[in-house]
């Protein structure tokens, strides 16, 4: 089965336990994804990943595909549901939703509550499918043979969701210059999509902090599982990290952490909720009122649980 990976970071960390559920099924299982993700889905274990580059044509990715797979998969309508379509795989299945239907050879009528974490949404349609998903394996870091270095904490300010999931840069450097305080290892990035939050915290922080670009981001996985922990905005980069193995502490605004939160038990949310949350807005119409009234004391107090500190 040739499966189509989510264009958007948090939905392809969000797919991975269903497609780590259908290759421990004995289903020989393919992933076909943009370049810029082949380095991430490589890290699945017994997936064959096959990658196309950017602004690709769906007859020319349906030629590389054709006659190769028995069954694709598809989460949403879209040029890669065409090319599986045109590739005349004959079983092709996918949300039963009107727009996709008509591409596919076998609707499925898989869905999630609407209070679930999103994961839900891609382990209901293999579950549907027969596979069995409960596996505590499937939902585990990837292995990427790195140890995190003892008291390294990586932050994050920056966010590719939009402005509205960044908190205010000041309060960073508050966290920024405890964690130096109590003698630890900091490192700053910044991911493409935000506005540079971490070159100006890196800067202000000081010489003793490393600072990194995370781009592209699959190829910071094993950047970020050095850090034991990860402080960041919501965006994509916190669920690489959970992904990488690192525990992470994000920092919601506008976005329903009970939705869309990393993967695992070991991470943490701190969120300051408030009337119009979750609006899940990229810019804020109003005051940002989610974010600035977001207390320092409330995000150090994460930290020092996360970190044991006294």
């Amino acid at each position: 089965m040739l499966v189509a990976a989510p264009e958007r970071w948090d939905e392809a960390c969000f797919a991975v336990p269903a497609l780590r559920a259908l290759v421990a099924s004995g289903l020989g299982t393919g992933v076909l994804c943009a370049a810029g993700q082949r380095e991430f889905w490589e890290t699945v274990e017994g997936l064959t990943v096959i990658d196309f580059p950017e602004k690709p044509k769906p007859r020319v990715v349906a030629t590389g595909i054709s006659g190769k797979w028995e069954a694709s998969l598809a989460w949403e309508t879209g040029w890669v549901a065409e090319a599986f379509k045109i590739a005349a795989i004959p079983r092709r299945l996918g949300a039963d939703e009107r727009k996709l239907a008509k591409l596919l050879t076998h609707p499925l009528g898989f869905a999630a509550g609407p209070l679930e974490h999103r994961v839900r949404h891609y382990l209901a349609a293999v579950e549907e499918m027969g596979v069995e998903t409960g596996r505590a394996e499937f939902f585990a870091p990837a292995t990427l043979g790195v140890e995190p270095v003892p008291g390294a904490v990586l932050l994050c300010p920056d966010s590719d969701f939009g402005p509205s999931h960044e908190w205010p840069v000041e309060r960073w450097l508050e966290i920024g210059r405890k964690l130096i305080e109590n003698g630890k290892r900091v490192t700053v990035t910044s991911v493409d999509g935000g506005r540079e939050r971490g070159k100006f915290l890196a800067r202000n922080l000081g010489e003793s902090v490393e600072f990194f670009q995370a781009t592209p981001l699959a190829g910071t996985l094993p950047l970020l599982a050095v850090h034991g922990l990860v402080v960041a905005a919501d965006g994509s980069l916190p669920h690489l990290a959970a992904h990488a193995g690192a525990r992470c502490i994000t920092l919601f605004g506008p976005n329903d952490p009970a939705w869309k939160r990393p993967l695992g038990r070991r991470h943490a949310v701190v969120r300051r909720h408030v009337e119009c949350a979750p609006c899940l807005l990229a810019k804020c119409p109003l005051d940002l009122r989610c974010q600035n009234e977001l207390e320092t004391d409330r995000v150090w107090q994460a930290v020092r649980e996360k970190l044991d500190l006294s």
